[in-house]
């Protein structure tokens, strides 16, 4: 007879009879500790310290069965070196492959920068609170993204991108230290030229190619014009930067519980079960890493 079982906090597919095949989206369910072989199918080089990964799943009913939602990370494994998670920043419109922006800051991330097209690694996932997307459908949307906070607003952006017709107006503030390190370009390029985009580059040290602004991620402000009663907010980027774009949106006038963060923690687990990205009450992993302001500011320690 067909059983099942649970991990406290997890949810786990139940156990089918013997022999009875399970469907790729229960073997995702089945084992929430067990990394997927995943190929990397893509390398991009975004700047002299970041790239972007592109992985597909070697099983196939896997990679059919992966879904996730704007916000979400997985658990990336490097077999014998260790595990850490990655914000996706592939949109959930596009199935088959995911992709990952990693930054080159340790042992782990050093060995995936040296990895080529055609090796293995292990993928979990997907974890964690993610962008209440639908909801934000028929309102104007405010990204704000500062240095790698822009990976997970990636996800986003590009599924708003593919879905367009169900937003008001979108507004993309993007701050970097440096135009070197400015990334995702092209695609920063495209936004430039289409006209249901408003972008704002800007960033605190020009060079003599820079044509955007130069100044805090905060500057563009000054000449924002938001309707606060339909405008939803989302800001990802260094922690001190919360609090400054924030009060930048209150001013707007856009309402706290629809300004929404993603916090940059380092999630060992991501099951909430190792307590190491715990924000007073609550865990990183599973309560976020996607907070409205409202939320964040009632998390003793967070702001």
């Amino acid at each position: 007879m067909p059983t099942s079982q649970t991990v406290p906090g997890v949810a786990v597919a139940p156990l089918r009879d013997e022999g009875a095949p399970l469907t790729g989206a229960e073997l995702v369910r089945a084992n929430p500790y067990r990394p997927w072989p995943a190929r990397i199918t893509s390398i991009t080089d975004l700047t002299a310290t970041e790239k972007l990964f592109e992985f597909r799943f070697v099983d196939e009913r896997i990679r059919e069965a992966f879904r996730h939602e704007p916000g979400q990370f997985v658990e990336l494994s490097l077999f014998g070196v260790g595990e850490a998670p990655i914000s996706i920043s592939s949109s959930p419109s596009k199935s088959g492959f995911i992709e990952l922006c990693v930054r080159r800051a340790g042992t782990f991330t050093e060995r995936l920068h040296q990895m080529q097209c055609g090796d293995i690694v292990g993928i979990r996932g997907p974890y964690g609170r993610p962008f209440p997307f639908d909801d934000m459908r028929g309102h104007d949307i405010l990204l704000v993204a500062g240095g790698l906070g822009i990976a997970p607003l990636r996800s986003l952006i590009n599924n708003i991108h593919d879905e367009r017709s169900d937003f008001g107006k979108v507004t993309i503030i993007y701050g970097s230290k440096s135009p070197a390190e400015v990334m995702f370009r092209s695609q920063f390029e495209m936004w430039r030229h289409r006209k249901d985009f408003d972008l704002y580059l800007t960033v605190d040290n020009p060079d003599d190619t820079w044509d955007g602004e130069v100044g805090l991620v905060t500057k563009p402000f000054e000449h924002l014009e938001v309707d606060p009663g339909r405008t939803f907010g989302a800001v990802c980027g260094p922690p001190v930067m919360y609090r400054f774009v924030v009060e930048e949106m209150r001013k707007k006038g856009i309402s706290y519980d629809h300004i929404y963060m993603s916090f940059e923690r380092h999630m060992k687990c991501g099951m909430g079960k190792c307590g190491h990205c715990q924000i007073g009450h609550q865990y990183c992993c599973i309560d976020g890493p996607v907070f409205n302001y409202w939320e964040a500011k009632n998390i003793q320690g967070s702001m």
